[in-house]
């Protein structure tokens, strides 16, 4: 009985092609999330060099600089990974 499961969802599984099985979003989405997780490191690097610095033009000077310089690494990081076929 518990082998006849087995096979029949062995057999299910090659049916259906694997992109149709698992769960996706849309890139739109992928945009977003990413955007809203860089505001809130920002966020974060501001308040951790404000409290370091007590200046606040400081403080803005290094999160706008890590805003820009951790998008950028993101972006090269995705290309890299994307060229790694392990996982896929």
């Amino acid at each position: 009985m518990i082998l006849d499961q087995f096979i029949l969802a062995k057999n299910k599984a090659k049916e259906t092609p694997y992109k149709e099985v698992k769960s996706s979003e849309k890139p739109i989405r992928s945009v977003v999330k990413a955007l809203s997780w860089r505001f809130i490191g920002t966020l974060d690097t501001l308040l951790i060099s404000y409290i370091l610095t007590g200046e606040i033009g400081i403080a803005t000077s290094i999160a706008s600089i890590d805003f820009v310089t951790k998008m950028i690494l993101y972006f090269f990081h995705e290309r890299i990974w994307n060229l790694i076929k392990w996982g896929k």
